[in-house]
């Protein structure tokens, strides 16, 4: 009997090692999460969602190389939270008498053309705290990317792609693999400078640097598309032009309904039929276009990877999360969104506390990281 990822392989001692969790459901995880994240400014609400995603990064990894850049996603969120500030401080709306006065930029005369936005000025802390607060909001979508890419294998996610999509997840994954290799490659470049005792510092030791790790990395991705080469990834096929005509046409109008559902949900002003009719038909009629372009690749999956119990766990734990935020069941919506005119502390809603708390989880019902096998190079 063939064997599956659903069956532990045993090592060699006869032990059972866990299976890997299905892409797929971190991925939607992730996603449904940062689709709740965007719901809210209540910095209280986004610390706890950096927390959970810390929490479940740090239970659920494993080892492998892109397992390792979390700490530069938190990085990002925070140079993305710095510069909402900064750019907050030096484009002042002014302040009211009521605010808290921190410090005072100079002032920078605008033409009439450029009225309603001051360059300089006083600042105030709830300006600044306000722009705190939406940058965190950001930067807590940032990082639940950062974990989907951190949890889940994207060499495994490349193989549940719908044939018609699959070209261009060749890509996505060469892609992504990129920014893992380029940290690979700076560990192992340091590590031999520090080999030869190279005492180079400045300039001089990042021209020593930048070189091999470039070509170092340039020759991992040579070999990752060489690989996948060999192995049929991203052959056309065959294909009618009537068929690919209508597959276009299909994706185009169901790209179009998803847009004009979005706005609609969006949009309180707009007819009834914009918001989840319209999203239901384009959601048609995109997976229409996908059934019909994936017939012109034809693909055989060794062990696929099961949809079991904990994916379905891991997976509705976050969109679970995403419907109590945006149910307003059980809590007051402006508890979400709370002002900083006149400066008070936020408070801590009990509904939406409770939604990002089950999100988190996913830290425990999803299977153990096991040990990386060099044999799965897929």
């Amino acid at each position: 009997m063939e064997a599956t990822a659903a069956d532990s392989a045993p090592d060699q001692g006869g032990r059972r090692l866990p299976r890997i969790l299905h892409p797929v459901a971190w991925w939607v995880w992730a996603l449904t999460l940062a689709t709740a994240v965007s719901r809210t400014n209540n910095p209280l609400l986004l610390f706890l969602v950096l927390a959970v995603l810390g929490y479940v990064v740090t239970a659920r990894r494993t080892e492998a190389p892109w397992a390792r850049g979390f700490k530069y996603y938190l990085w990002l969120a925070l140079t993305v939270v710095a510069i909402r500030v900064v750019f907050r401080a030096v484009f002042a709306t002014g302040i009211t008498p009521h605010d808290h006065f921190l410090f005072s930029l100079p002032h920078i005369p605008t033409p009439d053309w450029y009225a309603g936005i001051r360059i300089g000025g006083p600042v105030s802390l709830e300006a600044l705290l306000s722009a705190a607060t939406d940058g965190l909001r950001l930067a807590c979508m940032l990082c639940c990317i950062g974990a989907a890419n951190t949890l889940a294998n994207p060499k495994r996610a490349l193989r549940v792609l719908p044939g018609a999509l699959y070209e261009l997840g060749v890509a996505v994954t060469v892609a992504i693999s990129v920014a893992p290799q380029l940290v690979q490659s700076v560990q192992r470049v340091s590590r031999a400078k520090r080999l030869r005792a190279g005492r180079a510092t400045g300039m001089k030791a990042l021209r020593t640097i930048v070189v091999p790790v470039l070509e170092d990395a340039l020759e991992r991705s040579l070999r990752l598309a060489a690989a996948m080469d060999s192995r049929g990834y991203g052959r056309a096929g065959t294909a009618t032009r009537r068929s690919r005509r209508i597959t276009g046409a299909l994706m185009l109008l169901g790209m179009c309904g998803l847009c004009a559902g979005a706005y609609g949900l969006l949009d309180a002003t707009a007819p009834a039929l914009l918001g989840l009719p319209a999203m239901a038909c384009g959601a048609a009629l995109c997976v229409a276009g996908l059934r019909l372009g994936g017939r012109r690749v034809t693909r055989t999956t060794y062990r696929p990877d099961p949809w079991r119990p904990p994916e379905w766990a891991v997976a509705g734990s976050g969109v679970l999360s995403a419907v109590l935020l945006f149910g307003n069941l059980g809590y007051d919506p402006a508890q979400l969104n709370p002002t900083f005119y006149p400066l008070t502390w936020p408070g801590l809603p009990l509904v939406p506390t409770v939604a990002i708390l089950l999100a988190g989880t996913a830290g425990f019902v999803a299977p153990p990281p096991g040990p990386v096998r060099r044999t799965d190079a897929s």
